[in-house]
C-alpha cells in the first residue's frame, strides 16, 4: 500500500455559514490528507448544524490525545460584519504553522502533496488548485470559471474572460509571512481572491496553478457555491 504523504506544519483556514452539509466531510479530508494539521474555523453565526458537526471533531479522543498520530488542533473563531477578506485575514491571524491553506467549507481534497507544495512556494508566493464541480440538486451547465481548472501548471494564470489575473481561494495555500504583509481587501464582498492576484503580479511576484492539488468542489441545492460566490 502506497505511504500517504504526511506533514506536520500546517494551518488550513475555513470560513463557515451554514454549512452543516459539507463541513464534516470537508474536515475529514483534512484529517485523511494531512499529519497532525491545525484547523482554524472562521465561523459567520451559522444557525444550523455547522457548529455541532466541527465540535463532534474535537471531542473526539483520538484526535486531542497529543500521543496519537492523528492529534488535531481545531479552533472555532466567530466574526460579525462578515466579508471573505475579513474573515480569512483574521483567519490567517490566528494561525501556528507558517504553511496556510485556504479551502472552502464544501471542498473535500482528493489530492494533494504537501512536499511539492512548500518546495514551490520558496519560488511563488501562493498556489492554488484544479476544482472538480460536483452538482447537488439543480443541475446547471458548467460556468465559465471552470475551463481555468486545466491539466497544466500555470504561472500568473490570466483570465480572458474577466480580463484579469485568476486566482481561486476555494482550495489555496500561502506562506503565512507573505499573506500577513499582503492580506485581503476587506472592503469587496466576492472574488478577493482575483483582486489579491492582481495587485501582487503588480508588485511583481509569481503565484502558481497546480493541477496537482485537486478539491472536489460542492455546489449546493439552488446551483451556487457558498452564498452565491465563485
Amino acid at each position: 500500500m502506497k505511504k500517504k504523504n504526511y506533514h506536520e506544519d500546517i494551518s488550513v483556514v475555513i470560513r463557515t455559514k451554514n454549512e452543516e452539509r459539507w463541513i464534516g466531510h470537508t474536515i475529514q479530508s483534512i484529517l485523511d490528507n494531512l499529519k497532525k494539521p491545525e484547523i482554524i474555523i472562521i465561523d459567520n453565526f451559522s444557525d444550523d448544524n455547522t457548529i455541532n458537526i466541527i465540535k463532534s471533531f474535537i471531542a473526539d479522543p483520538l484526535l486531542n490525545s497529543n500521543t496519537n498520530k492523528n492529534y488535531t488542533k481545531i479552533k472555532i473563531f466567530q466574526i460579525k460584519d462578515y466579508s471573505p477578506g475579513k474573515a480569512l485575514n483574521y483567519g490567517i491571524k490566528k494561525c501556528k504553522f507558517k504553511n496556510i491553506m485556504i479551502l472552502s467549507a464544501h471542498c473535500v481534497i482528493k489530492k494533494i502533496n504537501t512536499i511539492n507544495l512548500k518546495k514551490n512556494l520558496k519560488k511563488y508566493v501562493a498556489i492554488f488548485g484544479k476544482q472538480i464541480p460536483i452538482w447537488n440538486g439543480k443541475k446547471i451547465s458548467k460556468r465559465y470559471i471552470w475551463s481555468h481548472f486545466i491539466e497544466n501548471k500555470v504561472v500568473n494564470m490570466y483570465s480572458k474572460y474577466e480580463n484579469r489575473y485568476f486566482f481561486h481561494n476555494a482550495a489555496a495555500f500561502y506562506s503565512k509571512k507573505f499573506i500577513l504583509k499582503n492580506p485581503f481587501d476587506e472592503n469587496l464582498f466576492s472574488k478577493e481572491d482575483r483582486y489579491w492576484a492582481n495587485k501582487i503580479v503588480k508588485k511583481g511576484k509569481k503565484y502558481l496553478y497546480d493541477p496537482e492539488m485537486i478539491v472536489d468542489h460542492h455546489y449546493t441545492e439552488n446551483g451556487n457555491t457558498w452564498k452565491g460566490i465563485g
